[in-house]
Formats: structure tokens, sequence, C-alpha cells
């Protein structure tokens, strides 16, 4: 595969990421808050006039206006099983092959798998007890179904930067890793002239790679920084109330999920490096020695000392 291929997959990929927060802000306003197609095309009406606009929230607009024969909302009579044609997949699998965490491109992915077994879940909302998905306190209160809807608009646009900064990641790594030379302010201006994800949004981008060539994440940019920090308040509420009352949310948590952890400067791996010393002897590094001086205990005091390897998976 060649670098323009390449950066078409990940413009795939991150069109899945995209695709899935947008139907996840659907679905918070439908079940969570109640709202009909009518009301919800006017929220992405007014989002598409702000740091939101792009092709996909402009066509989730008028897809939302759009009536059948009997006038009642088309999107309402169409099944909820997702397809796919394979580029998501191909950017989640060599993501791996890499080693970069492009957890949303995955759970967007996913999530399509998940809609495809529409007669398991039918069978299972049956069977399985959770709490009622529906913010019946926020819904009957006008200000704080307002409040609640701007915060579902953060959470999208917070989800979104992460998202993209997955993306970059993976380009960056596969640059290095295939020996390309990709100009990453390029490719943004690119994608925003007449891709399915253009987007103002990808202005910003450009400007940030303009700003810094050799800028190592999108998350640590000027700019997006701040947004971040403007949109934490609404995005974590969204989370937890989707949490809290059932609301299906993967690509916001796992978007926030990889947030706080790349923002943690210590993480629990070193147990996990722990426990795969102890049951492979798999060695580990130790706080206090130089990196890449590797060690192994004999946790039990029985058998010998022998290390594995210091390969690391």
């Amino acid at each position: 595969m060649g670098a323009g291929h390449y950066v078409k997959m990940v413009h795939n990929g991150i069109e899945y990421g995209d695709m899935q927060l947008i139907c996840e802000a659907y679905n918070l306003m439908k079940h969570g808050l109640g709202m009909s197609a009518g009301e919800m095309h006017e929220v992405f009406a007014e989002w598409n006039r702000g740091e939101l606009d792009s092709y996909l929230i402009e066509i989730t607009r008028d897809i939302l206006a759009k009536k059948d024969d009997d006038g009642a909302p088309l999107v309402d009579k169409i099944l909820d099983t997702a397809g796919q044609k394979g580029t998501g997949k191909w950017t989640v699998i060599n993501s791996q092959d890499l080693g970069i965490p492009i957890t949303l491109m995955a759970e967007a992915v996913y999530a399509r798998c998940v809609s495809a077994l529409k007669d398991e879940r039918v069978f299972a909302s049956s069977r399985l007890d959770g709490p009622h998905p529906a913010l019946s306190e926020i819904a009957a209160d006008a200000a704080k179904k307002q409040a609640f809807i701007a915060d579902v608009k953060s959470a999208l646009y917070a989800s979104k930067i992460v998202s993209y900064a997955q993306g970059y990641m993976l380009m960056r790594a596969a640059a290095k890793e295939y020996g390309w030379n990709l100009n990453y302010g390029g490719i943004a201006l690119m994608w925003r002239g007449g891709c399915i994800i253009r987007s103002r949004f990808l202005g910003k981008i450009k400007a940030a790679f303009d700003k810094d060539s050799a800028l190592s994440n999108l998350l640590l940019d000027d700019y997006f920084r701040e947004e971040i920090r403007k949109a934490q308040p609404g995005w974590r509420n969204v989370v937890a109330q989707a949490a809290l009352k059932g609301i299906p949310a993967p690509a916001f948590s796992t978007a926030l999920a990889f947030f706080d952890q790349y923002r943690s400067a210590v993480l629990p791996a070193n147990l996990l490096q722990a426990q795969r010393d102890y049951f492979g002897a798999h060695t580990y590094e130790r706080i206090d020695k130089p990196r890449g001086e590797f060690f192994h205990t004999n946790w039990t005091g029985k058998g010998g000392t022998t290390a594995s390897t210091t390969y690391n998976v």
C-alpha cells in the first residue's frame, strides 16, 4: 500500500468515528431526552453553523428532516443494523500492527458489529436488566434540557478532536515505519477540500501543523488543548449520564478514557508487568534504574530464576 492509499484508509477510519459520534449524540437526544426528529433537525442545523460545521453534520440535519410517504420521519423506519465495506477494519488492524491506540475508530467499527446482532439484541433486551434509558428529570426542565444538549455538543466536539488526534498518531507511526514523508497540514487541507469528513475543523488542524510541523499529538496544540479544556465539563457529564442511564455511548466513553490515559504520567501498567513476569517471566523495567535494563523476580520462591525474554507485547 502506498502513502496515498494509506492516507485515504485513515480518512475512512476517521469517517467511521465521526459517524458513530454523531449517532451517539442523536441517540442521547432521541432516547435520553425524548426529542423528535424535527427537534433534532433544528439542533444539527444550529451545530452546522458553528465549530462542528461539516458535511456529516449537514447531511444528518437533512436526514432528520426527511419525511416518509405517510409524513413520519423516514429515519425512524430504517432498521438499526449498520453495514461496512472494510476500510475502518483495515485501519484498526494496521493500528494494532504499529502499536497505535486508535481506540475511537476501533470502537466505531465494533459498534457496527454490535448493531448487526439485531436478533440477539432484541432477545437480550427482554432478558437483561438495566436502567431505563431516559433522562426524564433533565428532559422535563427546559433550561436543563438545553444545557444538556450543549453538553452533548461538547462531548461530540471533544471526542472528534481525540479521533483526529489518534488518526494523525497512526499516520505519523506509518510514515516512520514505511519511510514516507507526509505533509500533515496538507493532508488536512486535502480532506477539507472534498472528502466525506470535510469540515471547518480541518482548517484548525492545518494551522496546528503549519505552526509546528513536528507536533507529536494534536491534543498538545495550544488551540486544541484549550478547546478540550472548555469542553471537558460537558463531555464528562454526558459520559456519566449515559453510564448511569444505560444509554450506550461507546465512542464518547472511549475518547474520554483515552484522553485521561494520555494525560496520566503514571498508569497501572506496573502491576500488569508484574503479572506478566509472575506467570511468564517476561521481565520488567524499574523506575530506579535506566530504561532498557530488564529484571525478573522469582515471585513465589519456587522454581528457577530464568527470564523468558524482554520482548514486550
